[in-house]
């Protein structure tokens, strides 16, 4: 199969739209930030500055709002394995090299190419599903600051067929909630000041860490952090996204090729300088695209301001991730999840091909890697059937 053609590609924009939809994606990035600087206590400016890296390198490439985020399976065995900083660099390391190496050498393309449309579009919204799981999670403790942040929210549910007014609203919803969630947060705990965000800015560009490959991390990061990742990362970041992609943005195509390229240089180089794993996700294009970005701008932008952080604030970032309240983080996952649903039934429904459909989503809520491997055993079976 041949690789789409190339378009011409946009001009990147910074206006408001831009801005609005960089911090769309926030909602899946901090926790994860939360989680490996304050818990596991990985090195900030490694962390802030390899996000930062991949998004601005992303923007310019791709010219699209794509995002970059944290692998969820290596974050969340991280986490209860208790990781060290150089298993986690190795298993970024490993998945950097197995997503260069399928790039280059054309399976990550022949991949895609055996997963049927049905299969992708319940991955999608199976990935939805897990979305409005993980936001119930986060707003369980704070109901009441949920709901109000869905309420400020909520011009961005009408945004595409309102008028000017309320686009504007819909532009200044989310950076409007998280400043004053922020200050609110300060203004109940003075204290906090103190606690870090007074800093001055200081020069401190990470260390370079590439892990030792002969460490005794490496085969442990290996079998225990990046094997689970890699059909997880081939439904939501390959496959998934790159549908996504191309139902929102018909005029600039993507390929598998470039999105499993783009996946392995950053996780190689980004462990290089004590970065965690990343990808590009399915849920943070649909969060970016909800809040108003439509290029590349917006995951420069929030590259800028994060490298920005890890350069000079390192230690202040840190403590400023912990003053935003959980529950406004899983209002907008409760958006980006809306917004990935409603783009498979924008699609429409598949026929007879709607219980494979709504069963690889059913098992994508509890691990896409597993909604994947059914689906692709399930639509074998489907073609090989009498009369099929």
């Amino acid at each position: 199969m041949q690789e789409p053609p190339c378009a011409q590609p946009p001009a990147l924009r910074f206006g408001a739209g831009e801005w609005s939809g960089a911090c769309g994606d926030l909602g899946t990035l901090l926790p994860y930030l939360v989680a490996y600087l304050v818990v596991l206590k990985l090195e900030p400016a490694g962390v802030l500055c390899g996000f930062g890296l991949a998004l601005v390198a992303t923007g310019l490439l791709f010219r699209s709002p794509l995002p970059v985020q944290p692998m969820k399976a290596i974050g969340a065995l991280a986490l209860a394995q208790g990781a060290t900083a150089g298993a986690i660099g190795a298993a970024g390391l490993l998945t950097g090299l197995v997503w260069l190496l399928l790039g280059a050498s054309g399976w990550a393309r022949r991949l895609a190419r055996a997963v049927t449309a049905p299969v992708v579009d319940g991955l999608v919204l199976g990935l939805a599903f897990s979305l409005l799981w993980q936001a119930g999670g986060l707003m369980q403790h704070q109901p009441l600051v949920g709901v109000l942040a869905l309420a400020v929210l909520s011009p961005t549910l009408f945004a595409r067929r309102a008028g000017t007014l309320w686009r504007g609203l819909s532009v200044a919803a989310l950076p409007v909630l998280l400043l004053a969630s922020i200050g609110w947060a300060l203004w109940c705990q003075p204290s906090a000041w103190q606690g870090g965000l007074a800093l001055q800015p200081a020069w401190a560009p990470p260390a370079l860490d590439w892990p030792a490959l002969l460490s005794g991390d490496l085969l442990w990061a290996g079998l225990l952090l990046a094997l689970p990742q890699l059909p997880l990362t081939a439904g939501n970041a390959l496959l998934a996204v790159r549908a996504e992609h191309q139902r929102l943005f018909p005029d600039r195509p993507i390929s598998e090729t470039s999105l499993a390229l783009s996946t392995g240089a950053i996780n190689t180089l980004g462990s290089a300088i004590g970065a965690v794993p990343m990808c590009h996700g399915v849920g943070g294009l649909a969060a970016q695209v909800h809040f108003g970005a439509r290029t590349g701008g917006a995951p420069v932008i929030l590259g800028l301001l994060l490298l920005c952080a890890g350069l000079a604030w390192a230690d202040a970032a840190t403590a400023l991730l912990g003053l935003l309240p959980p529950a406004v983080l899983g209002a907008t996952l409760v958006l980006a999840a809306g917004s990935l649903a409603r783009g498979v039934l924008e699609r429409g429904a598949r026929g007879s091909h709607t219980g494979l459909m709504l069963t690889v989503a059913v098992l994508s809520v509890w691990h896409a890697a597993a909604g994947l491997l059914v689906g692709l055993l399930l639509q074998r079976w489907w073609r090989a059937r009498p009369g099929a």
